[in-house]
């Protein structure tokens, strides 16, 4: 593993016990540029995963607890006349930072959830007709409590969608539950151990990674079959296809390669895909998992030897 990946991981891991495969995960999707929805119980140490990346990183982080009440221009940011100087001027939301904990995003009214759609995707809020940009690097990290349904607002395909991966944390292990209450006697401050303008360098590495033509014709295939299969009814869109492809650019960055291999697509097609797909009445009839369904497609398809 890169050495700088895994300098940011020994720093996460003071904070979050036993949970090196999403810390990883996370890590991925950061440096290929997109964000992350995470989907689980309270108290499973979602928020604390985000502010240890975000020291350990040295990024600008805000959090919003996302409720009915919360407006979009709490997101973008606002424009209020200043009486002295005669003019408007524009006032920050929760948005222009480095990385934004959007906490229970399905509490919020669509309204406000859709203000996220451009921020996300184009890495901007339009304000008054004013284009303002966010910080570089930029990512939203999303929570959700997939149990308890009063007062929630379930997020569109459309919005989810724009989540490059889609992750749950999960109960740590018995001895991961131990040493979390061991790690409340001791010292756990998490420090700073890259800089900005390095994790960009890092992004654009990844983002150099060579792909061999058979790696396109196997994402596009995958895509395909999906979109042609009985217990899909709605498969993997185009920018889905996209976002494989960066997820597995960045694992094989992770991994001190160069070059993409098929297991890099393979590694990362569940969580980079499984919130896309949407299940036939069929499939859901038999209790089939997203997971089965990708399982078969991968069997199907001709992976290629390279």
């Amino acid at each position: 593993m890169d050495e700088r990946i895994q300098k940011i991981i020994n720093e996460i891991r003071k904070n979050i016990k036993g949970k090196d495969d999403i810390i990883q995960t996370v890590l991925c999707t950061m440096l290929a540029g997109g964000h992350i929805l995470l989907e689980d119980i309270p108290g499973v140490g979602k928020t604390t995963l985000a502010l240890a990346i975000s020291k350990s990183m040295s990024l600008e982080y805000r959090r919003v607890q996302f409720t009915p009440d919360v407006m979009p221009s709490d997101i973008t940011g606002f424009n209020m006349y200043n009486a002295q100087k005669q003019v408007f001027e524009y006032h920050e939301g929760a948005a222009i930072c480095n990385l934004l904990l959007a906490d229970e995003i399905n509490r919020t009214s669509p309204k406000t959830q859709s203000a996220l759609l451009e921020l996300m995707e184009e890495g901007r809020v339009t304000v008054d007709g004013q284009v303002h940009s966010v910080k570089q690097p930029f990512f939203v990290i999303a929570t959700q409590n997939p149990y308890g349904s009063a007062g929630t607002q379930r997020l569109p395909e459309s919005q989810m969608d724009r989540f490059m991966v889609r992750l749950s944390m999960g109960y740590p292990d018995h001895r991961s539950s131990v040493d979390i209450l061991r790690s409340d006697a001791i010292d756990d401050t998490v420090n700073c151990v890259i800089s900005l303008e390095e994790f960009l360098k890092m992004q654009q590495e990844a983002r150099n990674a060579f792909v061999d033509d058979a790696i396109y014709e196997m994402i596009v295939n995958l895509s395909e079959a999906s979109r042609n299969s009985d217990n899909i009814l709605m498969g993997i869109s185009p920018r889905g296809t996209k976002a494989i492809l960066r997820m597995s650019k960045a694992y094989a960055y992770m991994n001190g390669r160069k070059f993409v291999t098929v297991e890099d697509v393979l590694s990362v097609l569940p969580c980079t895909v499984s919130h896309r797909i949407v299940l036939s009445t069929k499939a859901k009839a038999k209790n089939t998992e997203v997971e089965q369904v990708l399982a078969q497609l991968t069997d199907e398809i001709k992976v290629p030897k390279i």
